[in-house]
């Protein structure tokens, strides 16, 4: 079998996973790593045996399939840039700063007749597939998900870095559209909010709790789902969990989650590969990215919005 050509442009802390994986699965080949700091670019090449460059249009003829892992900023004009030239994408997440990036992404693709798939990495996670095949009508979510600080990612806020993946996952498990939404953040150590507390209800009755913070002491990432009869515990660290449901005499039933462990990464990027193979639709595509983004850019103006009225109680009680 041909192997497929890939490269990952940007190799911070993100896209040297990505290359470490491309040059670890099978009839697939790591042409180049890409990355402004021609250094890093270097480093990254040497240690998995790639080209190391500077310019992403170097790539355009020698890679097919490219991971893009560079600022939120720059994913829409590159990213055309790279569907355009006929390549296949795979985005990290968010899809792009705002709903305009993300259909020139999603328009660019379309056109093209590439892929397009974005990096919702909890997606390939073996327990949240396990919860996807558990979920019947989800009615009450409970969310955490909690990082210890790191300079990483600062150029968004903890909504876009971290709850993005929450609300992706939340969105595919009821199943309908928000109706309402309540939120705060606050900024810590950085100049954006590091810590977020979110409540949304659904239209068709669903509410959802998430709270995400890279401010904290520990690392947690659990989601909880209630529906009729049933309480289902799932936890993406360990990738396991647990569910509890009533029989027929009201007599609790457990039963663990236990899938097989993998890393979501690889399996993210092997399936990314299987489409780009066998031009098939990505699991999460640039609708499904857009629709989170919207719930986190929504849930960001009612953050700025409750700031306001903070800021506005502060200020009478000292004038």
């Amino acid at each position: 079998m041909e192997p497929i050509r890939t490269a990952v442009i940007g190799v911070g802390a993100f896209g040297q996973n990505h290359a470490r994986v491309y040059s670890q699965l099978p009839d697939v080949e790591l042409v180049a790593a890409v990355d402004q700091d021609a250094g890093r670019a270097q480093a990254v090449a040497k240690q998995f045996g790639c080209q190391a460059l500077t310019d992403p249009s170097e790539i355009f003829e020698s890679a097919q399939a490219v991971s893009l892992a560079v600022p939120t900023a720059l994913h829409a004009d590159l990213g055309v840039k790279l569907l355009e030239a006929g390549l296949d994408v795979l985005v990290e997440k968010p899809i792009a700063a705002d709903l305009a990036a993300s259909d020139r992404l999603i328009d660019a693709a379309a056109r093209n007749g590439r892929i397009l798939q974005v990096g919702h990495l909890e997606r390939f996670n073996p327990a949240v597939e396990a919860a996807l095949e558990i979920a019947d009508l989800p009615l009450f979510f409970e969310v955490h998900r909690l990082n210890q600080f790191s300079a990483r990612s600062l150029d968004v806020d903890v909504v876009l870095d971290l709850m993005i993946h929450d609300l992706d996952i939340v969105l595919a498990l009821s199943k309908s559209p928000i109706s309402r939404i309540e939120a705060a953040g606050v900024p810590v150590m950085s100049t954006k909010a590091d810590i977020s507390s979110v409540r949304l209800v659904f239209e068709n009755g669903c509410v959802a709790n998430l709270t995400a913070s890279r401010v904290s002491t520990e690392k947690v990432r659990k989601l909880r789902f209630f529906q009729p009869r049933q309480y289902v515990s799932i936890d993406y660290a360990r990738q396991d969990g647990v569910t509890i449901r009533l029989d027929d005499q009201n007599r609790p039933q457990f039963q663990q989650i236990r899938p097989s462990h993998e890393e979501p990464l690889t399996r993210q990027l092997a399936a990314f590969i299987e489409c780009v193979r066998s031009r098939t639709p990505p699991l999460v595509d640039g609708a499904a990215a857009k629709r989170a983004l919207e719930a986190a850019l929504r849930i960001r103006a009612e953050m700025e919005r409750h700031a306001a009225i903070i800021d506005a109680t502060m200020k009478s009680r000292t004038s």
